[in-house]
């Protein structure tokens, strides 16, 4: 293991892994005190037990440049194996505007290959690789430097076990023929959309009961500034408001920074000159926005009515279905979806792609009536009327 810090290292490192099948790849960061993700440390290893293992230190390395890895990243003829790859990519979006390709997930393979529902690493290293790992340096904080011996034994075991990992799980998919249900997975990962969160539409990730269109107005607005200035100010939405002090100001309206003076969730962060001129001038936009424009939602009395028997029967046949594939029941279908089947829906994830093939059929026929349930012992079958 050695570390590197120069753009010229990394490049040759990185032309070394284009000659390979494929390179394991893991990062660490911190984002407690930051919207984007601060890029602490990347580790690498090259195929086999022998090949070579290497921690990439952007923080020594403070004026080394990242486009060799970016470059790879482009080069097609070398897989990116990571585990649980959401937040990496996000990183390496934001800063390289870029995504590995092609990209292997080994929590997605995993779950495809019958081992639960969001399988860590850990897991996998005892059961594929036979081996355990030293969890001391888990909670660290990877920003400060020197790293200790400990964190960086504890950093590239994320890599060089995941090399036994992936080429298992990629033999497992080869057998199972199950392969492109995990490439329907990762065209998500690798879609700019799944990153990029628009100030106008942040509203819609805050939980309400409220139906108003004036109140809805004034989250949006609430919301809408929260999310620029984070973004923009590079600190936590929490760190300008929570949610619950947004609902709550989304509530009262304060008109003055004394009426704001009187909220009591508003943390003191939120409190500061121009997060207080930033609220209250949201606040009047909301206020002052044309009918028209006021944002709406679904109504519940608008959605069909579900059928509560045949949801659960969709249920047990989701269950028979995943223990028969080995397959985690949620990456098939969540509940909200089986009711929404139930209830006549039929653009849902669950009957599209490789989940038609697993179990939107079947479930489509039950809702028909052509098909039936019957059990035999603990095995739940599918029968044909």
């Amino acid at each position: 293991m050695r570390t590197i810090t120069t753009t010229e290292d990394l490049a040759a490192f990185c032309a070394a892994a284009k000659d390979q099948p494929y390179v394991t790849i893991d990062t660490e960061f911190l984002r407690e005190r930051t919207y984007w993700s601060k890029l602490c440390l990347i580790q690498m290893a090259l195929p086999g037990k022998t090949g070579e293992a290497v921690l990439v230190d952007p923080i020594e390395g403070e004026t080394m440049s990242l486009e060799p890895l970016y470059d790879l990243f482009r080069h097609e003829a070398t897989v990116k194996v990571f585990h649980a790859a959401r937040q990496d990519l996000e990183i390496f979006f934001v800063e390289g505007h870029c995504f590995p390709n092609p990209l292997f997930d080994t929590q997605i393979a995993a779950m495809v290959c019958g081992f639960g529902e969001q399988v860590g690493y850990e897991t996998l290293v005892r059961r594929i690789a036979k081996a355990s790992l030293d969890k001391t340096s888990r909670f660290t904080d990877w920003s400060r430097r020197p790293l200790s011996e400990a964190q960086k034994d504890y950093a590239i075991a994320d890599v060089t076990h995941l090399r036994e990992i992936y080429e298992w799980l990629a033999a497992q998919l080869q057998k199972n023929g199950r392969a492109p249900w995990v490439q329907e997975e990762l065209a998500v990962l690798t879609d700019p959309a799944t990153y990029t969160v628009l100030p106008e539409e942040a509203w819609l990730r805050i939980k309400t009961r409220t139906t108003s269109g004036r109140f809805l107005a004034v989250v949006r607005e609430l919301a809408r500034f929260r999310e620029t200035y984070a973004q923009t100010q590079n600190v936590p939405r929490s760190r300008v408001m929570k949610d619950d002090a947004l609902l709550e100001l989304a509530s009262t309206r304060p008109q003055s920074i004394e009426e704001l003076g009187r909220s009591r969730l508003l943390l003191r962060e939120g409190r500061k000159p121009e997060i207080a001129e930033g609220i209250l001038a949201a606040v009047k936009a909301g206020l002052e926005a044309r009918p028209e424009d006021l944002p709406r939602v679904d109504q519940p009395a608008d959605q069909p009515q579900g059928n509560g028997a045949l949801a659960d029967l969709l249920r047990v046949l989701l269950k028979a279905k995943s223990e028969s594939l080995g397959v985690a029941p949620r990456l098939i279908a969540s509940a909200a979806e089986l009711d929404a089947i139930a209830a006549g829906a039929r653009e849902v994830e669950a009957l599209k792609g490789w989940r038609r093939e697993a179990f939107g059929d079947d479930a489509l026929r039950l809702c028909k009536g052509e098909v039936a349930l019957s059990a035999k012992g603990s095995e739940v079958r599918v029968v044909r009327l």
